[in-house]
């Protein structure tokens, strides 16, 4: 739950949906990021952040906690029964961290779908392509596999960290269902409108706000190993943070 505590201060300053971060998640259990969660972990945590602001929460499923069609249908029909507003399932397999091949990948995705639009209630899919990202295909080959998600009914697609905003446009071009794009990189430095103007319809922070807080801690755990405690004088009031939770819950 201490992260559920960070959420509803996030939602007091005007957040209005979250996205969890499965990097996130794991480096606050102590664990690497890619495949070191469980599909309860990281349902349990979603959850748990629904509860504690109101606000949607999608899920970052990873790669759906298994390799076949079927363990990615039964990751969506899990999220749905929780009452999750979405979830994302990327097309790298575990603990390999390679890319499923395009078949597979797009099977995948079909299943997710299929059971998503079975869901009582509504319930937002993100397929990803992550192979640009991690150096493991082209662009060309990312947006070739995030045409044939849509195709198969997501209803969102995302190639995280692509090379510059020409690559942005391009993607955007490519599909007719929303583009999400991760704001790490060369993405910090461009303006939302710009981002919008290429035709960006979601944007998502990743894991870099818990990266942030983490260079926060250790900056200021060197400073108080080292005998000097003035870095603490800038920590924030506990009484401000009561009341960012306080009115986040509300």
């Amino acid at each position: 739950m201490k992260w559920a505590c960070a959420i509803a201060a996030f939602a007091a300053l005007g957040a209005e949906a979250i996205g969890t971060s499965s990097a996130a998640q794991a480096f606050t259990l102590g664990r690497p990021d890619g495949g070191h969660l469980s599909r309860e972990d990281v349902l349990d945590h979603a959850v748990a952040l629904q509860g504690a602001t109101g606000l949607p929460v999608s899920a970052d499923c990873e790669n759906g906690f298994g390799p076949s069609p079927a363990d990615c249908a039964e990751t969506v029909a899990i999220a749905a029964a929780r009452g999750l507003a979405g979830l994302s399932i990327e097309d790298i397999g575990f603990p390999e961290a390679r890319p499923y091949p395009f078949d597979q990948a797009v099977a995948r995705i079909a299943a997710a779908v299929e059971t998503a639009r079975a869901a009582p209630d509504a319930i937002v899919l993100v397929a990803r392509a992550d192979g640009v990202m991690t150096g493991q295909y082209d662009l060309e080959e990312g947006v070739r596999r995030i045409q044939a998600f849509a195709e198969a009914g997501a209803d969102c697609v995302y190639i995280p960290v692509p090379p510059d905003m020409d690559a942005v446009r391009r993607i955007c071009a490519a599909v007719d269902v929303p583009v999400n794009v991760l704001a790490v990189g060369l993405l910090t430095q461009v303006p939302i409108a710009e981002l919008a103007e290429a035709g960006v319809a979601r944007i998502s922070l990743g894991s870099a706000r818990a990266r942030h807080t983490h260079r926060a801690m250790g900056d200021a755990a060197r400073s108080v190993l080292g005998g000097d405690f003035g870095p603490l004088a800038h920590s924030i009031a506990g009484s401000e943070v009561d009341a960012l939770l306080e009115r986040g819950k509300a």
